[in-house]
């Protein structure tokens, strides 16, 4: 619990931008922002502070304060105050107004004023609430200390905005010697590099707190300055303007036109909290735990009258033939139809019961959340789940693609602004209230189809791949994985030598620092709040400008064990000698399936080590071979139906290989006169404009200088100006709508397209550029696979894997011929574009043999 007594009214005022900017610190940016690229780090670790300390201490007042800009009264008066302070990051700025918009939703007051910092409005408010309140000031700037006193504590950050510390005024005498009002003298006379005010040499904490206890204040030690012997004293007489200058730019203005009436605290706005937390794309958790501190009650949903009784072959005859909502946790089913309810154990069904039921879910229509899951969930308790016609995680997905939950608590509270009670027959009661808003919802943006005809069907052809897994040659995975430690180690060792540190931790970005920009010298890359970098990016052009052992080692390591992690998961994944992944369709915003447990997606491509991992998985005893299919540069046919690029378009139609076609036009030279560098080039920036890809980021990727990358690009556009004016075309309309749109209607959000910041922008720009190219290819490889699924119904043979544009297919004895021919057919039907699709199939018994 809190220190310090409660009075019956409790002030709690924060430090708005000191409080965000630890979060900003304390949670890694790359974790947190929306699929448009909008930055939520600082947004979500304040609000997981806010909720923390509003739900310990229950403020009855509150307010939030924010400095303006870098301008200030203290700036007129002293220009280098805070001077020495990088500019603030963009990725931070954008995050702030979010902050204030969702103190807002919450009720809270948010204070500023030109001229003047936060401190100066919380000490202002902290002066008029003494007496009155129990007040309790949160922030990460010391200066606060000075009003610390018996109604007012000061609580202060110790790791990022999570554990706080309480500063009464018997803290700050044990923390510092000192009382809170000599806090400030102490602050001048030692200077604060912080806020870049000057200290004075050979005065150091433990000088200046002696100093000001045995003076009692800054003034008296003025006035006896002349008593201070040796080189300190010396320094402290020469310096007594700046320490006082320090002083009065450390004293907190009191009286600024702000009152208790700026503090009062308006009830939440859910339905806008809720709104928010979807444009932000969080997950129900934090949202439950900021609703609940703020004092939002559950709201229990409409009461269904639940008869709690044995099944009854009667209740599912009478009310479970429309479609009727279910939901399973362990042995416990709840069924809903209508406003009548029914709940039972799976193990305490007598025989005649568990015959009729598992009759019923084979077949009737039923409403579901997660029906993968779910279908998994019956197979282990030994049930077949068929007939569902809704599934609500899917809807709520094509509905919101991108949030980063759709557990039915969260969609529940998306969708009908109320909170879900904790109890199985009230999520079957969500379930059957959230079908028809849904469904009324996908009708509305023209994207009922997608979800009835391709993501539903899609599900339990996922789920049986699932459980079907592939067969894997689990020593090969294990002798692999082995070698690559094996590699690791060894660069560890030449690194270790290079650095002349046997105990050098390859790992460890603080060691790392000092090795490449002390003991080698190397140049400085990007810098960071914790030095300069040593991520993989800047490694990797480090190497490229200034060629190094050190850095090749270093490379090298990484690259293994990168590998020897994804090895581990696949070793530990087929220990049984199968290997079952789980694929995603509610990941990722354009639409792509995702697999985790372990991510097919990892194995490289078209690297000797992918190949090497890719011959471990093997075909099935009773079974003939792999055969691999997928759609030959899926993706540059889709930019050239989309572009209707006259050039792309002929190219294709002709037969031509595109990349030599596109830089025989670029390069100005003929088709066979394209050598491969240049075809690298060409192939390297027509992939890259996909992804919104500037002529620097082009440069940076081929190593030439950026004036040669812009003159590619410049070539490129001039020849294939349909591409230039559709990747133009599909921002602004996307600006327009808020959204793009595949060819199948899948739609993604991007608000951040308007976004004054120029960072969450600028991503959402490059989103805009790829998610119809990219969106309308997972579409087609889905349609594809309902097809394919489709025509191998009374074939043994089964579809196991779909990777990227590729579907690998487990072929029974004597069907090779029959199936690979279905295979190309159902994929090249699946859309018909301007330019023919090209799909390429192999066989093998392994699947790299069966690569093509």
């Amino acid at each position: 619990m809190l220190k310090g007594v409660k009075k019956s009214e409790t002030l709690l005022l924060i430090d708005g931008h000191s409080m965000a900017f630890r979060a900003f610190y304390a949670l890694p940016k790359e974790n947190f922002s929306t699929t448009g690229g909008q930055h939520t780090n600082a947004v979500y670790g304040f609000l997981s502070m806010l909720s923390n300390i509003v739900k310990e201490i229950e403020p009855t007042h509150m307010a939030v304060a924010f400095d303006v800009g870098r301008k200030t009264f203290r700036t007129d008066m002293f220009p280098e105050y805070k001077a020495q302070r990088d500019a603030t990051p963009e990725e931070f700025k954008g995050q702030v107004p979010l902050i204030k918009e969702m103190l807002q939703a919450l009720g809270i007051q948010t204070l500023e004023k030109e001229d003047y910092e936060a401190d100066d409005i919380i000490a202002t408010l902290v002066t008029k609430a003494r007496g009155t309140y129990d007040i309790k000031v949160v922030t990460g700037d010391r200066d606060y200390f000075q009003l610390v006193d018996k109604d007012t504590t000061v609580l202060f950050p110790k790791q990022g905005v999570s554990k706080l510390e309480h500063f009464t005024p018997e803290a700050v005498k044990e923390k510092y010697g000192l009382t809170p009002a000599q806090y400030p003298d102490y602050a001048a006379l030692r200077g604060d590099p912080s806020d870049n005010l000057p200290s004075i040499p050979r005065v150091g904490q433990k000088t200046a707190e002696k100093w000001i206890v045995k003076y009692g204040s800054l003034e008296g030690l003025i006035e006896h300055a002349d008593e201070i012997t040796g080189q300190a004293g010396e320094n402290l007489r020469e310096r007594i303007d700046q320490v006082l200058m320090n002083r009065d730019l450390t004293a907190m203005v009191t009286d600024l036109q702000f009152g208790l009436e700026d503090v009062h605290r308006e009830e939440p706005d859910v339905d806008e909290v809720s709104a928010k937390f979807d444009q932000l794309q969080f997950g129900d958790t934090l949202r439950q735990r900021v609703l609940a501190s703020f004092g939002v009650k559950v709201e229990p949903k409409p009461a269904v009258d639940v008869a709690v009784k044995n099944i009854g072959i009667d209740w599912l005859e009478k009310y479970g033939q429309e479609g009727t909502a279910l939901a399973l946790k362990e042995q416990e089913v709840a069924l809903v139809a209508g406003q009548v309810a029914t709940t039972f154990k799976l193990d305490e069904l007598e025989p005649e019961e568990d015959k009729a039921f598992s009759a019923w879910l084979a077949k009737a229509p039923k409403y579901v959340h997660g029906a993968k899951a779910l279908w998994h969930e019956f197979r282990e308790l030994g049930y077949e789940l068929g007939g569902v016609v809704h599934d609500t995680e899917l809807a709520a997905y094509l509905l919101r693609p991108g949030q980063r939950a759709y557990g039915l608590a969260d969609v529940f509270q998306r969708h009908m602004q109320r909170q879900l009670a904790e109890n199985l027959v009230e999520e079957a009661a969500a379930i059957a209230e959230l079908v028809p808003e849904l469904v009324t919802q996908l009708q509305d943006i023209e994207a009922y189809e997608l979800y009835s005809d391709l993501e539903l069907p899609l599900a339990f052809i996922l789920a049986r791949m699932e459980a079907a897994g592939i067969a894997v040659d689990l020593e090969k995975l294990t002798t692999l994985r082995d070698s690559f430690a094996e590699k690791s180690e060894a660069e560890v060792s030449a690194a270790r030598e290079q650095a002349g540190d046997p105990k050098l931790n390859l790992a460890s970005p603080k060691q790392l620092q000092v090795v490449l920009f002390e003991t080698l010298g190397l140049p400085k890359t990007k810098k960071t709040k914790t030095g300069y970098s040593t991520a993989a990016k800047e490694i990797e052009q480090l190497a490229v400008n200034n060629p190094h052992p050190f850095l090749d080692h270093l490379l090298a390591y990484r690259e293994y064990q990168k590998m020897k992690t994804t090895l581990d998961g696949l070793v530990k994944a087929g220990e049984s000698g199968r290997i079952h992944t789980t694929f995603n369709q509610t990941v990722a915003s354009t639409g792509r399936l995702s697999s985790t447990e372990p991510n097919m997606q990892n194995i490289p491509v078209r690297t000797v080590t992918g190949r090497d991992i890719r011959s471990a998985f093997i075909v099935s005893e009773g079974y003939e071979c792999l055969l691999t299919a997928d759609y030959s540069q899926i993706e540059m046919r889709v930019m050239a139906h989309l572009s209707q690029d006259p050039g792309l378009i002929e190219a294709y139609i002709a037969g031509e290989d595109l990349h030599n076609y596109v830089g025989s036009k670029v390069f100005d030279v003929p088709i066979d006169g394209v050598t491969p560098e240049l075809r690298r080039r060409v192939k390297a920036m027509s992939y890259g404009l996909v992804y919104g890809l500037s002529a620097y980021g082009l440069a940076q990727q081929l190593s030439i200088a950026p004036a040669e990358a812009k003159k590619i690009m410049e070539s490129y556009f001039e020849r294939f100006g349909g591409v230039q004016r559709y990747l133009a075309e599909v921002v602004e309309q996307a600006r327009k709508l808020g959204y793009t749109e595949t060819l199948f209607g899948r739609r993604r959000y991007l608000p951040e397209l308007n976004s004054t910041n120029r960072v969450a922008r600028e991503n959402a720009e490059r989103a805009a550029l790829n998610a119809p190219i990219q969106g309308t290819a997972a579409d087609i490889i889905k349609v594809a696979m309902i097809r394919v699924d489709r025509c191998l119904k009374g074939k043994k043979s089964r579809v196991l894997l779909q990777v990227h544009d590729e579907l690998v297919v487990e072929v029974a004895p004597g069907e090779l011929d029959e199936v690979k021919a279905l295979i190309e057919r159902e994929m090249d039907a699946a859309i018909e574009l301007s330019v023919p699709l090209e799909v390429s199939a192999g066989v093998g018994k392994n699947w790299d043999e069966a690569a093509h």
